[in-house]
């Protein structure tokens, strides 16, 4: 099976980081508009800023536009919340329903360090 699915690397790369970006922007869209689902409570400032970065940020990853950096602040903005709204009240991501966060901190992390890949806008302008 493994020599079968490594013919399509790429493929598969551009799918993981399409849908991370894709469901990334709905986190986003919730804080800032109230869809598809009303905001969690937290404080404004953190709020329309983690917001931003979800949709905006989200929006360009799954485009494959500026990959590289949007993927790095959304790391970034991943490992903040995870620290903020989860890792105060207990160490480890099952307990602390941080999961979520911690898996888009890293997915973000490699998706920043290998870039668009194939299907991406910055691939078709000729950007790495």
């Amino acid at each position: 099976m493994a020599a079968f699915m490594g013919k399509f690397t790429g493929e598969t790369y551009a799918l993981m980081r399409f849908f991370a970006g894709f469901l990334f922007l709905w986190h986003g869209a919730q804080k800032l508009l109230g869809f598809p689902a009303p905001p969690p409570e937290m404080p404004p400032l953190l709020m329309y800023s983690a917001g931003t970065i979800e949709l905006v940020g989200g929006t360009l990853v799954a485009l494959g536009l500026f990959t590289r950096w949007s993927a790095f602040v959304c790391s970034g903005a991943m490992a903040v919340a995870y620290w903020l709204a989860h890792g105060r009240s207990e160490l480890f991501p099952l307990l602390n329903q941080g999961e979520l966060a911690a898996l888009y901190c890293f997915v973000f992390l490699y998706i920043s360090a290998h870039g668009g890949g194939m299907w991406s806008i910055d691939r078709a302008r000729g950007a790495t």
